[in-house]
């Protein structure tokens, strides 16, 4: 039985913002990276403007699990979004690389905050099948951000370097909506959430546990990053142009949003950890097809595979994440859950340094995949036959 929220839409939409903030913190200076660096004199290591705010977020998320424990979701939340709004647009006023660095390591720190204290809000506001349809909206959310934030952030970079760090604002904005939209009560969900304990156990036994879940989060973020980092200059070399490369970027988002849309219909029909083993499938095609092929219908293909295995990994296991947890851990395993996302983001950064050409590290990661998947599914099959063997016994 499927259970109705107390948010307003208007609350609703305001959870939804927050989580296009985490995709933000790298996409609003990418499109114009090269001008921002230059402009900050950031220009020994550019991609570090990128890369750092991940390895921020792997160092402070569990000081913000602590807090979402201690102090609730909606007060992280709150501190979270203005501090991300004070340091992202302060960065411009900042003239050394080691300020500018540091910077931006605790900007990614508070991007953690921002995904795992909204998660959490979505934990307490929602239950059941509800949950999860709202989980799914979260990672369309994200990917919906990535290909806006990338628009909009090249618009503002050509009309000159700072004005891309005026996104950052937002985080203003989604603070604001917060206080008006989502009250600060915490008598939300309590006697409902006691009713949905059997379904957290049937999340349970599908994961082995927290450990399991953040395992599989960082292979699918090293993976689907690994096409994100890897593909532009992999499409330069079979000359596609940058219009192009962009425009298959954004295929990849916008697939990923219908993925996510569909997740629940997925997880209902196959459960979870099919889903996870097909969507680990799906990134192992789509790796094998990008390292494999130069024909733009090809490149389509392997795109819709990359988007689907995103739309249907991350938001499966932030929601495993949630049901598995109890109330009084779910900050620490919400928290571990972004470190765990970042990770697999920043971790793709080795790909520049290997001495292997892209279409073997495609191929390389291809396989990684598919050995991911078929583990998946095996453990999916392991259960059952226990299952069957205890309901023997019984």
């Amino acid at each position: 039985m499927n259970t109705s929220n107390n948010l307003s839409r208007t609350g609703e939409f305001t959870l939804l913002l927050c989580a296009t903030l985490t995709i933000m913190v790298g996409a609003a200076v990418a499109p114009g990276l090269i001008a921002i660096a230059k402009g900050l004199q950031f220009t020994q290591y550019p991609s570090l403007l990128i890369t750092l705010p991940a390895l921020g977020a792997i160092i402070f998320a569990p000081l913000f699990g602590r807090w979402i424990d201690k102090h609730g979701a909606r007060k992280t939340l709150l501190l979270s979004l203005w501090s991300y709004c004070v340091l992202g647009l302060s960065v411009v006023l900042l003239s050394s690389e080691i300020l500018i660095a540091a910077n931006r390591i605790v900007l990614g720190g508070f991007a953690a905050g921002v995904m795992a204290a909204g998660t959490a809000l979505i934990s307490q506001w929602y239950t059941g099948e509800a949950r999860l349809k709202m989980i799914a909206k979260q990672g369309m959310a994200i990917e919906l951000g990535g290909v806006i934030f990338l628009f909009i952030g090249g618009i503002l970079a050509q009309a000159h370097w700072k004005a891309a760090f005026l996104l950052y604002g937002i985080a203003a904005v989604c603070a604001l909506l917060v206080v008006f939209s989502i009250p600060s009560n915490q008598k939300i969900l309590t006697s409902r959430n006691r009713t949905s304990d059997h379904k957290a156990k049937d999340v349970v036994s599908s994961f082995s546990g927290i450990k399991s879940i953040l395992s599989f989060a960082v292979c699918a973020m090293a993976l689907f990053f690994s096409m994100v980092v890897s593909l532009p200059q992999h499409l330069e070399a079979l000359d596609y142009s940058e219009a192009h490369i962009g425009y298959i970027l954004s295929y990849i988002s916008l697939v990923a949003v219908v993925a996510a849309s569909l997740l629940p219909r997925f997880v209902k029909a196959i459960k979870e950890k099919r889903t996870l083993s097909l969507s680990f499938l799906c990134f192992g095609a789509a790796l094998f097809v990008f390292g494999s092929f130069s024909e733009i219908q090809a490149i389509m293909l392997a795109a819709t595979f990359a988007g689907t295995g995103f739309g249907l990994s991350i938001p499966l296991l932030n929601h495993a994440t949630v049901e598995i947890s109890q109330e009084e851990n779910r900050g620490k395993n919400l928290s571990f859950f972004a470190m765990a996302v970042f990770a697999g983001q920043f971790f793709t950064s080795i790909i520049d340094f290997l001495p292997v050409n892209l279409n073997l590290v495609f191929f390389i990661f291809s396989a990684v995949a598919v050995c991911i998947s078929i583990g998946a599914f095996s453990s999916t099959l392991f259960s059952t036959l226990l299952s069957k063997l205890d309901t023997n016994s019984d």
